[in-house]
């Protein structure tokens, strides 16, 4: 596997706390509009689940202020928006091929860290 610095760089941009900037670079990658962030989640998913898409309001919603920070939630999600968003909205992606989405942006950012670790020696 061939080192992605566009992934990693999307995956820092979560957790360095700056989602919607790293929403706005996936966005311009796959051409399609860039959705909003929210935290809390709509009312019958409270206290199920870290985040959804919904494709009505083209919103990333997420359960609180510390999930806002964790790549693998907020890849997912999108992957989901970036789904939708190819023909009629609707819901497209499955939930073990996003997850593979997200895993794959943070096997990136890993890759990175290993690299950086090995320059300073």
């Amino acid at each position: 596997m061939s080192f992605d610095p566009f992934k990693a760089r999307v995956v820092w941009l979560i957790l360095d706390g700056n989602p919607e900037e790293a929403l706005r670079l996936l966005g311009e990658k796959y051409q399609i509009a860039v959705p909003e962030i929210k935290v809390g989640l709509p009312k019958k998913l409270k206290l199920k689940a870290y985040g959804c898409y919904t494709a009505k309001n083209n919103t990333i919603y997420v359960r609180d202020s510390d999930i806002m920070v964790s790549p693998l939630v907020i890849l997912h999600e999108f992957y989901h928006h970036l789904r939708s968003r190819s023909v009629d909205k609707v819901h497209r992606g499955t939930e073990d091929k996003a997850d593979q989405f997200a895993k794959e942006y943070v096997l990136q950012y890993q890759m990175a860290l290993k690299e950086s670790q090995k320059s300073e020696l």
